[in-house]
């Protein structure tokens, strides 16, 4: 069976966790007012370290959208609010090497 882009978030922060790594910021979910979600996933000191990707866009409506981008210590990605799973994908994406 193939594993959706939650469980291998999941797995990835697992991988990470070394008693230092999840002390910092680790990975954040939170809302946003216009409405959406954000996401943050803190890239620093892994292997993903210092990748940099300016911001990808799909805008397929007003509330089906999905921003993310990579800042060389974080993967960012701001969306709809019924478009999280797509912003996972997106990290799932980014992490896997598909960028």
């Amino acid at each position: 069976m193939e594993m959706n882009s939650f469980d291998f978030i999941v797995g990835w922060f697992a991988a990470h966790c070394d008693g230092e790594w999840e002390h910092d910021v680790g990975i954040r979910v939170a809302t946003l007012d216009n409405p959406g979600w954000r996401v943050d996933i803190r890239i620093e000191d892994t292997e993903l370290q210092g990748i940099e990707i300016d911001w990808k866009v799909d805008e397929q409506s007003e509330q089906e959208w999905l921003q993310w981008r990579a800042t060389g210590r974080f993967f960012e990605a701001r969306c709809g609010p019924k478009d999280l799973g797509r912003a996972f994908d997106a990290f799932r994406l980014f992490a896997e090497g598909d960028r």
